[in-house]
């Protein structure tokens, strides 16, 4: 069968799209068109069809009218009476710039084809082509192949492929770039943006090469960056050969807001190795009408995130010191959340579609997140194959032998194989650590990992004299200038006195609290003063008596120990690629 998509942009301003699907070769009585519930890379189901309105067909571009029943919320039968060829007519809303959308505005049109471009059902695996019909003035960028101008046209291989690449159309500013010898485009789309267009080119040079250089070769022909520049910030999505990113416009300066951009940037750049290629037998082909249940998304996520910053370490672009402050910043937010105790790694993963995605008030209590233990797990994984091998293995021995292996040939990971590879490419039995870390729940020591690297690991200690204020235990929210209390965490003095999600705090021994001066009230009350709290529950007030107790720390750091041995200092300098140095004064490094 022969798949036509046109996509019209119509009436910008209503933000309304409209569309055509052109079927050739149509066989059988009937076809079923069905729209995706998910996006791949997005773990969530999500109704993209709410924005679907008028589906109607006909037989050939003139022909008579054809019925079209609607089964279900996102499928539709055609009844074809034997016609060869279907014409297909639909309109879909796009006003939503996030990562993966259809958003349409006079000024700018993206598509990731989940949102508008339903497949024929039984033909997802056939080629498929996309049409444009957009302002004359309008670009189009895309990572699919071209086989047409007026209108501009695509094609992708399969209906896989063109959901993998998403299409963006306007006038953006182009930069372009040739690191390791491969072209790239920086699509920067929408006004403003605080950005030094050099300093852009030359870092993201330097992420592709250092990336590169870690994996040892390359998959692509070409690549492109969409960034879309807005005021509320969505975060990025894979694709095989472009990312989809929607950023603060004004992210690039300061430096740190730029340090996050940069580690967005090569996460999602990581990806087209991690996730898109190296992936689990379940992500592809993809079945886009419900879940795809993996364990592995620790290793997907977790360990992208984990490698992405090593390799902003690498490439330079961090020092040793703002690599490891990034660290102790993940393990302070990990430390401090009581689910990290009851949920493994792998059912964190299995768990995404009804976990990650959807908190609630119990969420910190009950669950952690696959991104952030899967970090940790990863660097710890990382330290014990260097300093078990004497850094003749690391996990980026173990990256290679999934690329080689997996990857490259295009070859989906068992969902039980991940333990074997590793122990089998470092030359290391992890049977041990994937038992504590990945499928169990045990604590992870990091301190015990961090000295294999020559490095203590705890609290920051506090300024002298600085008050220590008490502790409840809340997560807290503005709820119209009053403190809401968002979350109650596990073993702390607000748990243990039977305060709950909703309360709405008022007073602290007859002191009025606003979340304007809440921080500032705690400071009054140091650990192990006994308050007496008044509270609105569901708008009937209530007092509780507790103890205060003693805060977690403010930050944790990592510290060059006194005297390291010859294996720790040599881990050291393999691992973060810069020579051991002693502490400096005041003992962070």
């Amino acid at each position: 069968m022969r798949i036509l998509y046109t996509i019209r942009t119509g009436e910008r301003q209503e933000h309304e799209g409209h569309f055509e699907i052109d079927l050739t070769g149509v066989t059988g009585s009937s076809i079923d068109l069905v729209l995706p519930s998910w996006v791949p890379g997005s773990y969530h189901i999500i109704d993209y069809v709410r924005t679907f309105r008028g589906m109607v067909a006909r037989a050939g571009s003139d022909g008579p009218p054809l019925a079209v029943e609607r089964i279900d919320k996102a499928r539709w039968r055609v009844r074809t009476e034997g016609q060869p060829t279907v014409h297909l007519e639909y309109g879909v809303y796009g006003h939503q710039m996030v990562t993966e959308a259809f958003d349409l505005s006079p000024e700018h049109l993206f598509v990731n084809a989940a949102l508008c471009l339903p497949y024929v059902d039984g033909h997802l695996t056939e080629p498929v082509e996309v049409a444009l019909d957009v302002p004359a003035e309008w670009r189009v960028y895309t990572e699919l192949e071209p086989v047409g101008d007026r209108p501009p046209r695509f094609r992708a291989p399969n209906y896989d492929t063109l959901v993998d690449e998403p299409i963006d159309s306007g006038r953006p500013l182009v930069l372009a770039i040739r690191p390791a010898g491969i072209p790239h485009r920086i699509v920067l789309c929408g006004e403003g943006g605080n950005y030094d267009a050099r300093r852009i080119t030359e870092d993201l040079s330097k992420i592709v090469e250092a990336t590169v250089a870690l994996v040892g070769e390359s998959p692509l022909r070409s690549y492109t960056f969409f960034y879309h520049l807005t005021e509320t910030p969505d975060g990025g999505l894979e694709h095989a050969n472009s990312n989809s990113c929607v950023i603060r416009r004004t992210v690039f300066e300061p430096k740190e807001d730029y340090q996050r951009f940069l580690s967005l940037t090569s996460h999602e750049y990581f990806h087209l190795y991690n996730v898109k290629r190296i992936r689990p037998k379940v992500l592809g082909p993809f079945d886009y009408t419900r879940e795809n249940y993996t364990r592995l998304l620790w290793w997907m996520e977790g360990g992208t995130d984990y490698f992405a910053d090593l390799i902003l370490r690498r490439a330079g672009l961090f020092s040793v010191k703002k690599y490891l402050e990034l660290v102790a910043k993940d393990a302070k937010t990990f430390l401090e959340t009581p689910g990290r105790r009851r949920l493994s790694l792998e059912d964190a993963s299995f768990l995404s579609w009804v976990d990650l995605y959807q908190p609630y008030e119990e969420t910190p209590n009950r669950s952690i997140s696959y991104y952030l233990k899967g970090t940790l797990v990863s660097m710890c994984l990382d330290l014990e194959i260097r300093q078990a091998t004497e850094t003749r293995a690391s996990l980026e021995t173990v990256l290679r032998t999934l690329w080689q292996e997996y990857g490259k040939p295009g070859r989906g990971l068992d969902e039980e194989e991940l333990c074997t590879i590793a122990s089998r490419s470092a030359g290391v039995d992890l049977r041990d650590f994937f038992h504590r870390y990945v499928e169990g729940t045990d604590e992870v020591d990091l301190a015990a990992f961090a000295r294999y690297a020559g490095l203590s690991f705890g609290p920051k200690p506090r300024e002298e004299d600085a008050p220590v204020p008490g502790y409840l235990g809340l997560r807290v929210e503005n709820n119209a200038g009053w403190v809401r209390v968002r979350t109650v965490l596990a073993e702390t003095p607000g748990r243990r006195a039977g305060m709950t999600a909703g309360d709405e705090l008022v007073a602290i021994n007859g002191g009025k609290v606003t979340y304007e001066n809440f921080e500032k009230s705690l400071k009054l009350y140091p650990p192990g003063t006994a308050v007496d709290i008044a509270l609105f529950r569901r708008g009937y007030l209530r007092h509780v008596s507790l103890t205060m107790g003693d805060p977690p720390p403010e930050a944790y750091v990592f510290t060059p120990v006194d005297a390291p041995t010859d294996r720790e200092r040599m881990v050291h300098e393999n691992w973060l690629g810069a020579k051991w140095t002693p502490p400096a004064k005041g003992g962070e490094t």
